[in-house]
C-alpha cells in the first residue's frame, strides 16, 4: 500500500487520540545525556529500577516469570527533530527512521532490559539506556519465540563495529 493517508487520526478512537499518561518511572544512573550508553545491550550490566505508579501495580502480577521485559518510555529530554542525522556509529548522515535517535516526531523510545528481580511496584533491571527518571509509558513481557529475528538484516549498521559516541553528537 502507498500513498498518504487522508486522516492523521484513522483507526484511534477519538476517546484515545493524545491521551498518552506515563504509567511509572525509570530510574538509572545517568543525569547527562552525554553519559548515557548508545544501547541498553551495549551497557548489560548497567543496573537500573522501573517503578510503576501506584494505579498500575496490579498489572505487573506475573512478570517474575519473565527475564527480559521490552520497555517502552517518553524521550522526554530530547532535542530537536531533524529529519536525516549522523548517527552514534557512522559519520554519514541517515534518514531518522533508519536511526535510533531520540529526537523524534513521536519521541518514545524502546528499550529490552534483564529483569533482576520485583519488590512491590519496583523492578530491578540491567541494561539501561535513559536518563534517570524517564517517564515510563508501556512495559511489555519479551518473549524470544516472538521477539527474536535471527535472520534480520540492520542495514548501513551490518559491518559496523561500535564505538564511543563522537564528542558533540546528542
Amino acid at each position: 500500500m502507498t500513498g498518504r493517508c487522508p486522516d492523521r487520526s484513522a483507526g484511534v478512537p477519538p476517546a484515545r487520540r493524545g491521551k498518552w499518561s506515563p504509567i511509572g518511572v525509570i530510574r538509572t544512573p545517568w543525569s547527562r545525556v552525554e553519559d548515557v550508553p548508545i544501547q541498553g545491550a551495549a551497557a548489560p550490566e548497567t543496573e537500573g529500577s522501573v517503578v510503576v505508579f501506584d494505579e498500575f501495580v496490579e498489572g505487573l502480577r506475573h512478570i517474575e516469570g519473565f527475564s527480559h521485559l521490552i520497555l517502552l518510555y517518553l524521550f522526554d529530554r530530547a532535542g530537536p527533530v531533524h529529519l536525516t542525522r549522523r548517527p552514534f556509529l557512522d559519520d554519514d548522515p541517515h534518514g531518522l527512521f533508519a536511526i535510533r535517535h531520540p529526537a523524534r516526531p513521536n519521541p518514545i523510545g524502546l528499550t529490552v532490559v534483564a529483569l533482576v528481580s520485583r519488590d512491590g511496584a519496583a523492578l530491578a533491571v540491567r541494561g539501561v539506556d535513559m536518563l534517570d527518571r524517564t517517564p515510563l509509558l508501556d512495559i511489555k513481557p519479551y518473549v524470544a519465540r516472538w521477539d527474536a529475528f535471527p535472520d534480520a538484516r540492520s542495514g548501513w549498521l551490518d559491518g559496523k563495529a561500535d564505538r564511543a559516541k563522537p564528542e558533540g553528537r546528542e
